[in-house]
């Protein structure tokens, strides 16, 4: 009993089971069947939302196509446009230049007719000339060539008995006048040396602040005086000037070391003929030393570099050395600078002209006195201790007394010329300065056929501008000498003067 209960329990449990599972696989279907169809209804909605989109994106693609189009077309009848408007520019020129064209063709013409005429009418006068030279010849009964002839030979008799006539003047007079002449050459001579100028280079005054001074340093029967004397190699002038000694001698590093000597030997107060051996010795010593160093501090300031030690201890004497009261470091300093600001703005090295501008006065303070001028002297220098041909040759021909073979020539020539001329630079009294160039344009003025007169570069150069229809060229040579020879006679005035005289003919006309 228990057993069929069970076993009827079991299949009731079965059969329950298997009622719920039937009941439970139809839910699902049901349950499926609407998830698929609410799936292909969003599906269906998406696939029409994509459609919108393809179809928007489409438009927009379209219009900015349609866009760019337009603009495309928009440039292209632009530049057609411009085309057309270059096409009409064209044209014109085209016609402009065909109407210039026309008229070339018709001044040509023109001048070919001109031309046709002057050959004509050159014709007629070398026929008149013809007849009028036949006509001459009939009537003197000479021919062209003989009546020359019979003129060239009167001319040359003439000419000889005039130069013989002269020649024996000059000679009489140059026999009466021989001694005269010489002395007024030496006067001249020593009038070209301004006053201030030889107080300048020749002589040093040594101050001292009491005169009992003078007679320690004269010493016992003038032993001390004599004993400096031989030791510097200077003159001491002891007179009654108060409280001051002058110091005399062409040499200035001579007058320095000897004006150094007497300042330590008055410090020191022991003056005798020894200790004033060793004072001078110690003394030159030590100026030797400073002009080597003033020459190299020279080289260095102005970017120098290898100078020959015998050039830069040359350079450092012209501290020592003055040209119408300049001194000459300075001035070369000066010139250096104003040849490298020169030689920059036409291109040239500057370092070159600089060093040419310095070494171009090298020639004033050599240890020897050699019968050259200073710039060919200077030149030889520079070339012996190995400096550049076109240096050496800038240097040579700064007072034109060698040709310039270089560029640097002129430039350190004219530079020289600014820095001794500048106001200030040198000291010559004004109105005597003045003077003597207005004398010089009123002494070319004198002369027939001369129109201007320009006194330039400090008086240096003398430029005499002459008419073209009153003097020849051959003349002009004859009048640049007589006017030297005016000035050497007449004139007082330094170093030398340049004249050039000049004359042109200019041809003027108006283009209306």
């Amino acid at each position: 009993m228990n057993i069929i209960s069970v076993i009827v329990a079991i299949a009731a449990l079965v059969i329950g089971a298997a009622v719920a599972w039937f009941y439970s696989q139809k839910n699902a279907k049901s349950k499926a069947s609407e998830i698929l169809e609410k799936a292909r209804m969003e599906a269906q909605v998406l696939k029409n939302e994509e459609v919108l989109k393809g179809k928007e994106e489409g438009m927009n693609i379209k219009n900015a196509a349609e866009k760019q189009a337009n603009q495309r077309l928009a440039q292209v009848q632009s530049n057609e446009a411009k085309l057309k408007q270059r096409e009409i520019n064209l044209n014109q020129q085209q016609g402009d230049m065909q109407r210039r064209r026309n008229e070339l063709d018709t001044l040509k013409l023109n001048l070919d007719n001109q031309t046709a005429v002057l050959d004509e009418r050159k014709k007629e006068v070398d026929k008149m000339e013809k007849s009028v030279r036949e006509t001459l010849e009939h009537v003197s009964g000479l021919s062209a060539e003989e009546a020359k002839e019979k003129l060239v030979e009167s001319l040359k008799d003439e000419a000889k008995t005039a130069a013989a006539s002269y020649i024996n003047d000059i000679m009489d007079d140059a026999k009466l006048t021989a001694n005269k002449e010489a002395k007024r050459i030496v006067v001249e001579t020593i009038q070209r040396v301004a006053t201030e100028t030889a107080i300048e280079n020749a002589v040093t005054v040594f101050h001292i602040d009491n005169d009992e001074i003078k007679g320690r340093i004269i010493g016992r029967e003038g032993r001390n005086i004599r004993a400096l004397e031989a030791a510097t190699g200077v003159e001491i002038v002891v007179d009654d000037t108060p409280e001051a000694i002058v110091i005399s001698g062409f040499d200035p590093v001579r007058r320095e070391i000897a004006r150094l000597a007497l300042h330590q030997l008055v410090a020191d107060g022991r003056i005798h003929p020894a200790r004033i051996e060793e004072v001078v010795n110690k003394v030159r010593k030590q100026v030797e030393d400073e002009v080597i160093e003033t020459g190299k501090r020279t080289a260095i300031d102005l970017g120098i570099h290898g100078l020959h030690p015998e050039l830069i201890r040359l350079i450092g004497k012209m501290k020592y050395r003055s040209s119408y009261g300049q001194n000459l470091l300075q001035h070369s300093r000066e010139t250096a600078n104003l040849c490298a600001v020169m030689a920059s703005e036409l291109g040239l090295n500057p370092k070159k002209a600089r060093r040419a501008g310095l070494l171009h006065d090298i020639g004033k303070v050599p240890d020897d006195e050699p019968e050259l001028p200073h710039a060919l002297l200077g030149m030889k220098l520079a070339e012996k201790y190995k400096e550049k041909a076109d240096i050496c040759n800038a240097i040579g021909a700064h007072h034109d007394e060698q040709e310039a073979t270089s560029m640097y020539a002129p430039i350190v020539q004219v530079c020289d010329a600014i820095s001794g001329a500048r106001p200030g630079a040198r000291r010559e009294v004004v109105e005597a300065y003045i003077k003597r160039l207005n004398d010089l344009e009123h002494l070319a003025l004198s002369y027939p056929g001369v129109v201007k007169t320009y006194a330039i570069q400090a008086g240096r150069e003398l430029r005499v501008i002459v008419g073209a229809d009153k003097i020849s060229d051959a003349e002009t040579e004859k009048l640049s000498t007589e006017i030297a020879q005016k000035i050497q006679d007449e004139l007082t005035y330094p170093g030398q003067v340049r004249i050039t005289v000049i004359r042109e003919t200019r041809a003027v006309s108006y283009a209306k």
